[in-house]
């Protein structure tokens, strides 16, 4: 039996169909299975966290017994997208050598709060729900914040104040970092 030239074109086409088909199922499988393994394997390969010490200013400038907010702006990487944000840092020193810092946010729902200068005693207050701070130890004095204000850790190198930004998840009890 012989073929003639349609066999062979034929033929010629179901090769071809079936290797397009291979690549095409190689290339599907692919662009779902990588996104899939990487989702899958990223907590394994994710970067560890720096430490994140913000230069605050010349300790000898921070007056005694007189709290002062520090703005900064800090870079925050999401998956890939990376942006700027304003934080806020609060300074309180008893005596000038050492340095309470509090995260700029208040502990309920992570509003900005400020000095309430006109209140006495002279408390921090956050203007959402009315959460009341004393200064001195951040304590809750009124509303709904369920903890005291969040604690940074600092350090003194040249005379130089720092503090090691870190934002704490909010509405709890607990200080959970996040």
């Amino acid at each position: 039996m012989t073929h003639g030239a349609g066999d062979l074109v034929r033929s010629g086409r179901r090769k071809f169909l079936k290797w397009a088909t291979a690549v095409g199922g190689v290339l599907s499988a692919a662009l779902a299975g990588v996104p899939a393994a990487r989702a899958f394997l990223s907590p394994v390969f994710r970067r560890q966290r720096h430490d994140n010490w913000i230069r605050l200013g010349e300790a000898a400038a921070f007056d005694v017994e007189v709290p002062v907010k520090v703005d900064f702006v800090d870079a925050v990487s999401d998956a890939w997208v990376e942006a700027r944000r304003l934080r806020s840092v609060w300074v309180y020193t008893v005596d000038g050598e050492q340095f309470t810092v509090y995260n700029g946010r208040c502990t309920h729902l992570g509003c900005n709060f400020s000095l309430d200068d006109a209140a006495t005693p002279v408390v921090f207050r956050c203007p959402c729900h009315t959460g009341f701070f004393d200064i001195k130890s951040g304590a809750v004095l009124g509303g709904p914040p369920p903890r005291p204000l969040d604690r940074l850790d600092v350090k003194i190198e040249n005379g130089i104040l720092y503090a090691q930004y870190r934002d704490f998840r909010l509405g709890t009890a607990e200080q959970v970092e996040v």
